[in-house]
């Protein structure tokens, strides 16, 4: 499994709509939708920070994300200028690598 790890900072009149457009039913996970490949989104607030979340976007391999981004760029691309006054900030925190039948 491939996962990439996206942190928000979101103004807090925004979050509601943040949570609809980056939660696992938002449009984000609709576009990803479109592969195969994609296993879901999960995502999570911080409690102690209000205006903090982390998405997870599950993949099934680095291969299927990357065929994902090449089939789908320019929607992808359009989504984000779309989506860009629901965050302060946004940073990509990196990837995660996960063999089948791993255990950490």
């Amino acid at each position: 499994m491939f996962t990439t790890i996206w942190e928000y900072e979101v103004p807090a009149g925004r979050r509601e709509a943040f949570i609809n457009v980056y939660g696992a039913a938002g449009r984000w996970a609709i576009l990803f939708r479109r592969s195969p490949g994609y296993l879901g989104t999960m995502l999570l607030h911080d409690l102690g920070d209000p205006d903090r979340f982390l998405t997870l976007d599950r993949w099934e391999s680095r291969q299927a994300f990357e065929a994902f981004l090449a089939a789908n760029r320019a929607d992808y691309d359009a989504l984000d200028r779309e989506t860009a006054g629901l965050t302060i900030r946004e940073r990509h925190l990196g990837f995660v690598i996960a063999e089948a039948g791993a255990h950490p």
